[in-house]
């Protein structure tokens, strides 16, 4: 079953790291499997107060969204970001239609 990795920044404090961290963490995510259904600011905040930054990317299952948490190259990605921001990270499973 799909699995879907949603990553919601709460907080940035350093551009250029995290646009370091984009240069790497997407290549890393479609080299395990990934595909990108959405990145970017949102268009609207209908609750909550965070406006910054959120991608959803679908893997063929959880286990392959957390392996490629785990892969060296996503993990490169994270030592680059480093305290540059602060993110949640959630893996839902999806529903059959």
């Amino acid at each position: 079953m799909s699995a879907y990795w949603i990553n919601t920044f709460t907080a940035i404090h350093d551009e250029a790291r995290l646009a370091r961290y984009v240069e790497l963490a997407g290549p890393a995510m479609r080299a395990a499997g990934g595909v990108f259904l959405a990145r970017g600011n949102p268009a609207q905040v209908l609750e909550g107060s965070s406006a910054l930054r959120t991608t959803v990317i679908r893997f063929e299952s959880v286990d392959a969204a957390v392996a490629a948490y785990h892969s060296p190259a996503y993990q490169e990605a994270l030592a680059v970001l480093g305290d540059g921001a602060e993110r949640e990270i959630r893996v839902l499973e999806g529903v059959d239609s």
